[in-house]
């Protein structure tokens, strides 16, 4: 059996963003980690996208950055411009060729497919994978997006699509995602915010096809790329143990309002790597307790009214763009927060406090 220093179980966005931040800071150099992940190829099948509210070491893994953006329902549209803070989307391909370029330069690292070879009891092990348990009746954000690309010039790059609301909500909350790449390429995600158990929002394909060809008027196109995936809103049962921490979502690196996971996992490392000399003893990592709090408070409010979701988004976009930016991305003052509230219905949010 082997022994590491270090055991990374799952090589993910969080297990692969732990150990690029522990090599590039020379942590690893006297020290041995052992990553267990269970794919036999790493390939572009995800992206993540975020507003840049801090630095991150993957700039050169971005696929596009906007500044503004449009959230429509059928009430109207709203656009937000923003020059402090670009929202960007990163490429999960070149993500995990740069990680891996970094990594394997450095001997004292291994990818194992399992932990059949692995003696578990002397490492420090970081978890980035969630116990399993019955979470279907728990809030997802699922969706499925695809990559069009058109003969012709159709899109502004110069704007994405946050939030298109208006389309079939099916007594839950539904909206479309517009990234434009370039004149003739973008991403189109349809997503819910729902549980999982209701396997009849699951007919992406069907919304996708009906959105791009009566909203958004295409007819001709290829698709280059397709992903789906699902998001827990909730944190996930992790049992805590002396000599292990939980990273990512397991860890509680996605926020429940929105889902946004890249760049807390970013923070989270950083924050692990500047404390592993004496990592048995530092204190848990937290996005925020206050987000916490309003998070649950809004996922009440969304479970309970979803047919006023729409407008409570469109509403909250018409704070400042710079405070509604820093809240969602967890990086919020008092004032701002505030400022947030008070354009949510006032009577809605505090009957779904408790």
């Amino acid at each position: 059996m082997k022994e590491f220093d270090y055991i990374i179980f799952g090589g993910g966005c969080s297990g692969l963003s732990l150990a690029y931040e522990l090599n590039i800071n020379k942590k690893l150099n006297d020290k041995t980690l052992a990553i267990v992940e269970s794919r036999n190829e790493y390939k572009r099948d995800k992206t993540w996208s975020f507003w840049k509210v801090t630095d991150h070491n993957f700039d050169d893994c971005v696929i596009k950055s906007w500044n503004n953006f449009s959230v429509n329902s059928e009430l109207g549209s709203h656009e937000v411009v923003n020059k402090e803070y670009c929202y960007q989307t990163i490429d999960s391909g070149l993500f995990y060729k740069k990680v891996l370029n970094q990594l394997k330069q450095n001997k004292n690292i291994q990818f194992f497919k399992n932990t059949d070879q692995l003696n578990l009891n002397n490492s420090f092990i970081f978890n980035s994978i969630p116990e399993k348990g019955n979470y279907q009746t728990n809030l997802w954000q699922h969706f499925k997006g695809i990559e069009i690309e058109t003969p012709k010039d159709i899109f502004d790059d110069r704007i994405f699509n946050l939030m298109d609301f208006d389309c079939d909500q099916r007594d839950n909350v539904h909206f479309f995602y517009t990234l434009p790449f370039s004149k003739n390429k973008a991403l189109i995600e349809t997503t819910w915010l729902s549980k999982m158990d209701d396997k009849s929002l699951k007919d992406y394909d069907i919304q996708l096809e009906k959105y791009i060809k009566e909203t958004l008027k295409i007819k001709n196109y290829k698709i280059n790329f397709q992903e789906e995936g699902a998001i827990p809103l909730f944190y996930p049962l992790n049992k805590s143990k002396k000599n292990k921490i939980n990273i990512g979502s397991a860890g509680g690196m996605t926020r429940l309002s929105t889902g946004y996971t890249f760049l807390n996992i970013q923070d989270h490392s950083k924050y692990i790597t500047d404390n592993i000399e004496k990592i048995q003893n530092i204190k848990a990592y937290h996005i925020g307790k206050k987000y916490e709090f309003l998070d649950n408070i809004f996922l009440n409010v969304l479970k309970n009214n979803p047919g006023k979701m729409p407008k409570i988004f469109l509403n909250m976009f018409k704070a400042s763009s710079k405070t509604v930016i820093k809240f969602l991305s967890n990086k919020s003052n008092i004032f701002e927060d505030l400022e947030i509230i008070l354009k949510m219905p006032k009577w809605i949010f505090i009957k779904n406090i408790f």
